[in-house]
């Protein structure tokens, strides 16, 4: 009796090390080995370049100076935040005391105009940058259907695009300036200008690689899918929804990730060359500013700059296994 006793827990003891050495080896160890041992050989050349640089504001940041300037400004924004709701708190009972003096009173709302924390300007490039890509998105990918489906209109479409492509979007910055500023004219606006002028400017970036892939992608649609919607007889609509939008979804897709990416990088300079709120003029104002841990905070900001960039890329990734009809596409 005690024999078997003691054989079943053994026994339960080795049927869970079999299962967790077979789980153990179905995980691919070099999915977070070589990343990880990858960050650590960069970090160590980092902190040995580093000490090496000298530059006008002191000894050039490594990781450890970056990391306590990246909390110090989580620090300042929690400081910010405390500051932000007193005010509200104040306010709120301020209107309150007043209406209950005068149910008839007027009470006035206004908003904390405290300075912008690092990760409100975090936000504020987020919005941005979306909000640019949605607009480009919203026109190149139909416009770039209409091309791909007519050979004709890509001929007489491709000019522009070879033309305006190559131009700067910083190129475009003064003039789209100038244009918000005379057109949106309102007593009070729903979007600040200065947002419209880094939006439009990224929409201008985002527009050309996404109606280009688009095209291509349409363009090259499989001949024996075109003969089925022409045998069948597929009105035009069905025609494009069922047969060139899933086929063509991969080089869509492609055409999208090329435009967030290049719509992120340009968003970045655009506000620092135009003082637009956002992570470009917090990296500005640190470089003005010429304090001993300036350099450090706009390392902070590169990292988390870069961060976001592959954080982006990887959500447009996403977006695109979920509605492709290949569903074994993995993420890459």
């Amino acid at each position: 009796m005690t024999t078997q006793t003691q054989q079943v827990p053994q026994s339960r003891a080795a049927d869970l090390l079999n299962t967790v050495g077979r789980a153990f080896r179905a995980f691919d160890v070099k999915v977070i080995f070589y990343p990880i041992m990858g960050l650590v050989a960069f970090c160590i050349v980092w902190s040995i370049g580093a000490n090496r640089i000298d530059t006008s504001l002191g000894k050039f940041p490594g990781p450890a100076q970056v990391y306590e300037q990246a909390s110090v400004l989580v620090q300042e924004h929690r400081e910010t935040k405390q500051k932000a709701d007193a005010f509200y708190e104040r306010q709120e009972k301020r209107n309150a005391a007043k209406l209950a003096k005068d149910p008839n009173a007027k009470v006035k709302i206004r908003k904390y105009t405290g300075k912008e924390t690092f990760f409100d300007q975090i936000l504020t490039s987020l919005k941005t940058v979306m909000f640019g890509f949605v607009i480009a998105s919203l026109i190149a990918v139909p416009a770039g259907i209409v091309c791909g489906l007519s050979d004709g209109i890509y001929k007489a479409v491709n000019p522009l695009i070879q033309i305006f492509k190559p131009v700067s979007p910083l190129a475009w910055l003064p003039l789209i300036t100038m244009v918000v500023s005379a057109v949106y004219v309102s007593e009070d606006p729903f979007f600040e200008k200065s947002f419209l002028n880094s939006a439009f400017t990224v929409a201008l970036c985002c527009l050309w690689p996404t109606l280009i892939n688009t095209a291509v992608g349409v363009a090259n649609v499989d001949k024996d899918l075109l003969n089925v919607s022409r045998v069948i007889k597929l009105p035009a609509l069905m025609h494009v929804r069922k047969i060139i939008l899933p086929a063509s979804i991969p080089m869509i897709f492609t055409g999208l990730r090329l435009s967030l990416a290049t719509g992120w990088m340009v968003l970045i300079a655009a506000e620092m060359l135009s003082q637009n709120p956002g992570l470009g003029k917090f990296v500005w104002d640190e470089f003005q500013n010429g304090s001993s841990n300036s350099l450090s905070r706009i390392m902070v900001a590169v990292i988390v700059i870069g961060v976001i960039g592959f954080a982006l890329d990887r959500l447009i990734l996403m977006v695109q296994r979920w509605v492709s009809w290949d569903k074994l596409a993995v993420l890459r």
